[in-house]
């Protein structure tokens, strides 16, 4: 099971924490230097694209010299985004005829069948708001 939680602090900050400890500050209003709730939807997506490619191309001995993976999209209502595009930038290790191949056969299947934040958006995963707390 996965568990953050994010509170608003007596000074009005937004600080998410998972249960290892990790803290991040939120940007409640999209403004400053934190990430926002959106941006860091984009962050779980490209991350978790990277962090699952990255090392399967590598076990696969295609270590790529750049790898950078870009997640955007765009508001297409007031509060609900558009499509995702993920893209990545590679620099492919010299000499290494396959790469490209490997490359892009891993990037694609981790996309379409191993990367957990893809998939759930993609299949639509619902949210259940519970009140109970109140």
């Amino acid at each position: 099971m996965y568990e953050i939680k994010v509170e608003r602090t007596d000074d009005g900050r937004y600080i998410a924490t998972n249960e290892r400890g990790a803290r991040i500050e939120l940007s409640g209003d999209g403004q400053g230097p934190n990430f926002s709730p959106v941006e860091l939807l984009l962050v779980a997506v490209a991350g978790c694209n990277i962090v699952t490619t990255e090392p399967l191309t590598a076990q696969r001995g295609h270590r790529m010299t750049k790898l950078v993976a870009k997640a955007t999209s765009e508001k297409i209502e007031r509060n609900k985004l558009g499509p995702v595009t993920l893209a990545y930038e590679v620099e492919l290790p010299a000499g290494d005829a396959d790469a490209e191949k490997v490359f892009r056969d891993v990037a694609e299947r981790v996309e379409e069948r191993h990367c957990t934040v893809s998939r759930s958006l993609r299949e639509g995963t619902p949210v259940n708001l519970d009140l109970d707390g109140v």
